[in-house]
């Protein structure tokens, strides 16, 4: 059984302006590995990107077969990312999060070592198995290890800035590998991190045991795994066959029809995997379809800024991924800057509605890119508000998702926050996509009449695609922000009172 204990009968919380007693007083070296991790993690949902062209090539990969590359992780991360949080739960967070570090490191070493195409296909596989295990248990020793109010809002301003800016920076991070040295390096990169992440994870970070009276629920994790990876998978195959295909179909009921059935088994399994009373509670469910939300907008718009600034705009790989700096930047200050400073004086909704309002404000600018658009005047006035936007709705969605969790709950918590993350960037890269394509086609169709034209139409219509697809985004995030505002009513933190104290769990 589990017990919560705050201190003396009596005693406040902690005075102000000093340590809270019995917090870890190593608690923000702990922060600097748990973000390494973070940091790795959502690197590579993006940077392979700029390396895809290189690695296509060596590997002698087909047209078809590239995008493996991309979804096979992003299908294994989402996926599996509920039954990593509930492993999380069940065996220890600390556990869990090196287990995750040294998997996801081998299958890093896999991949950058791929002699073939489905070898490199199954290292990505792996990565995003273990990158399920380690994402969740990273969220929740964050949350168990900060709990007086303000150093959370700082290191959830940190998380949220890692968590917005991570692809960004995967872009600028793939584009030097490339350019300078091997695309096999966007994968090897992984591995120094990871020692050093595995090194300061025994030497700085505490967790209590796992619950080893609860069971896992087998037959809830076959079914929730199952339902996601049909949508993902079929989201993906969306783009390629089309949304009428048979098997892009059959997928997609597959995964509803799993979902149902996972939902009706959660309310009756002795140990569930998900209990539902996590999402039932309003500012939870607000927040994790915010975030899915606002993902859907976002990897859209680095898939079609990659393309337009290499293939519209001539960029090579590093001033492309250098091109994204200003918007990485951005989202670091929105997050560490605004949101953590703000977010114990203000309600949760007040930063995230406002920010997904600047975000789409930033996509609406974009939506009237051209051929010959320039990018100190066009581009980057777009993704500077982009990146104000972001950070200033991821910071209080990890902290407000996570807030008020029984302890045992924290890793399943945390990992249907990540997969809010991943299932709508996969659904974003694939929706958006199929809309550019279409867009791009018919205008290209209308407007070219003979072939001396195709120099000018043809990037003319990719562009149009690209803005229309832009559009649809904007109007995600737009919707983002009316759930935020509408679904989220959680009231700023109080100063005095810490956020759920250290537990002490007891076997009994």
């Amino acid at each position: 059984m589990s017990t919560g204990r705050t201190g003396d009968a009596g005693a406040p919380a902690h005075d102000a302006g000093h340590t809270p007693e019995g917090t870890d007083p190593h608690r923000w070296w702990a922060l600097v590995v748990i973000a390494l991790a973070q940091l790795m993690v959502v690197l590579d949902a993006t940077i392979v990107n700029i390396a895809l062209p290189s690695a296509q090539h060596a590997l002698h990969m087909s047209d078809g077969n590239r995008q493996w590359v991309i979804t096979a992780y992003t299908l294994a991360f989402g996926g599996l990312l509920l039954l990593g949080g509930r492993i999380a739960d069940l065996v220890g967070r600390k556990r869990t999060f090196v287990f995750g570090l040294v998997g996801f490191a081998v299958a890093s070493a896999l991949g950058g070592a791929a002699t073939s195409s489905g070898m490199l296909f199954g290292a990505r596989a792996l990565q995003g198995v273990f990158a399920a295990v380690l994402a969740p248990s990273a969220l929740s020793l964050l949350t168990t290890t900060f709990t007086d109010p303000r150093e959370r809002g700082k290191a959830f301003g940190i998380y949220g800035a890692l968590a917005g800016s991570g692809s960004a920076i995967g872009f600028i991070v793939g584009g030097l590998l490339t350019e300078y040295l091997n695309w096999r390096w966007c994968l090897y990169v992984n591995v120094p991190i990871a020692v050093l992440a595995v090194v300061g994870a025994f030497a700085l970070l505490h967790d209590r045991p796992g619950h080893r009276e609860a069971r896992l629920d087998v037959p809830g994790a076959a079914l929730g795994c199952g339902g996601l990876v049909s949508l993902v998978y079929g989201f993906s195959e969306a783009q390629p066959r089309g949304w009428s295909d048979p098997l892009v179909l059959a997928l997609f009921a597959a995964g509803v029809a799993l979902l149902a059935a996972f939902v009706w088994w959660q309310n009756r399994a002795p140990s569930p995997l998900l209990p539902l009373h996590i999402l039932e509670d309003r500012n939870r469910a607000g927040c994790f379809l915010t975030m899915m939300l606002a993902t859907i907008g976002m990897f859209g718009l680095f898939l079609f800024m990659t393309y337009y600034l290499q293939v519209i705009l001539g960029y090579s790989p590093v001033k492309t991924g250098l091109a994204y700096l200003p918007l990485t930047a951005a989202i670091i200050t929105g997050s560490t800057q605004i949101s953590a400073r703000l977010l114990h004086h203000v309600a949760p909704r007040t930063l995230m509605a406002p920010g997904m309002a600047l975000a789409a404000g930033g996509m609406l600018l974009l939506t009237r890119m051209t051929v010959h658009s320039s990018y100190p005047t066009e581009i980057l006035p777009a993704l500077l508000l982009m990146g104000l936007g972001m950070g200033l709705t991821f910071m209080p969605v990890f902290a407000t998702a996570t807030a008020g969790v029984a302890p045992r709950d924290s890793g399943v918590t945390s990992a249907t926050v990540n997969t809010s993350q991943q299932v709508g960037g996969s659904i974003g890269t694939a929706l958006l996509n199929t809309i550019a394509t279409t867009s791009s086609t018919a205008y290209i169709t209308a407007h070219l009449r003979s072939p001396a034209q195709k120099a000018t139409v043809i990037p003319a219509g990719v562009v149009h695609g690209y803005t229309v697809a832009i559009g649809w985004a904007a109007a995600v995030m737009l919707l983002a922000g009316l759930v935020a505002a509408v679904m989220v009513t959680a009231r700023a933190p109080k100063h005095g009172t810490a956020a759920k104290p250290p537990v002490v769990e007891s076997v009994g």
